[in-house]
């Protein structure tokens, strides 16, 4: 999809149109290339936003990110810096099979050197996108593809509400900034602690609501850096902790998150940390809601929680 008509999902839709094609242009499909340029370009002194129009297709460009934009300031020794953005939008819930609905978040939280952001709602898109230009180094910003059109809960036998009728969907005309590095509690509670990102969140909202727990949940929105503090002082609390995420099982950052719960909370848990994740298989178009974690997944790893 061309710059004129906003890419694949419309985001940046209009911006030729008004900033010229000096500054909002097309490239050809060659990930390596597009984030190598804009590699050079950001050493140079611009600011440049890439779009890889799925995730699934950012493994060409890796050892550009990784042994390039992430080292640049250490390999430099500060003399440059990489003030790159590359969205992408990620995750499943759209039949797009194994090729368009993985999430690859945990590739890049391994790599020193990069910040990593999940957004789950369009004022905090619009906020971290800011403070990710602002930032003076290099940004992986994941766009849950399945947000797009409205908070999906993970019940995908129902109408979505869309973003208008949304108080997240409210975003303020104006320049504003969310913070990277801090979480948001987007529900308050004492029993259970549950640890989300992205479309995540709106799934664990649902399976607190359906199974009556009094669960906690956590907007992690940035994963590097990662608000430590606002998760320990949640899990102390509850002393039980559920992590969600939809990228596979093995490795998959809910691993790291488990991990740093256990470490900083050990003497408080009542239970183990619980995970509920994607399968360790590539996405299935055929069995898309087998493979979500949708509420009745997370509704029953918040029931194990509670009666461990």
């Amino acid at each position: 999809m061309s710059a004129i008509s906003g890419g694949v999902f419309r985001c940046t839709a209009g911006l030729q149109q008004k900033y010229g094609r000096t500054r909002c242009f097309d490239t050809p499909i060659s990930e390596l290339g597009i984030v190598g340029t804009a590699i050079g370009m950001a050493a140079y002194g611009l600011k440049p936003c890439v779009e890889v129009q799925f995730a699934d297709y950012v493994y060409p460009a890796y050892d550009q990110i990784v042994s390039e934009a992430a080292r640049i300031r250490y390999r430099s020794n500060g003399q440059f810096t990489c003030p790159i953005v590359i969205r992408m939008p990620s995750g499943g819930g759209i039949f797009g099979g194994q090729t368009h609905s993985q999430s690859p978040e945990a590739l890049f939280t391994h790599v020193c050197g990069l910040k990593v952001v999940v957004p789950s709602n369009p004022r905090d898109a619009k906020g971290l996108l800011i403070a990710a230009i602002d930032d003076p180094d290099p940004v992986i910003f994941f766009e849950p593809k399945r947000l797009y059109n409205g908070p999906f809960d993970g019940h995908h036998e129902r109408p979505v509400t869309p973003w208008s009728r949304h108080p997240l969907g409210e975003v303020d005309a104006g320049h504003f900034t969310v913070p990277l590095g801090k979480a948001e509690v987007r529900r308050k509670g004492d029993s259970v602690t549950v640890l989300a990102y992205g479309t995540m969140v709106y799934v664990a909202e649902a399976a607190a609501e359906e199974t009556g727990i009094d669960a906690e949940i956590i907007d992690l929105r940035t994963l590097l850096p990662l608000d430590l503090d606002c998760i320990v002082e949640s899990v102390r609390k509850t002393g039980r902790c559920v992590v969600v995420h939809e990228a596979t099982l093995t490795s998959g950052f809910g691993a790291e998150l488990a991990a740093l719960v256990q470490e900083h909370c050990f003497y408080h848990l009542e239970a183990p940390v619980g995970r509920v994740t994607g399968w360790d298989t590539p996405y299935p178009h055929a069995q898309e809601w087998d493979y979500f974690p949708g509420p009745a997944r997370v509704g029953e790893a918040l029931v194990r929680a509670m009666e461990a």
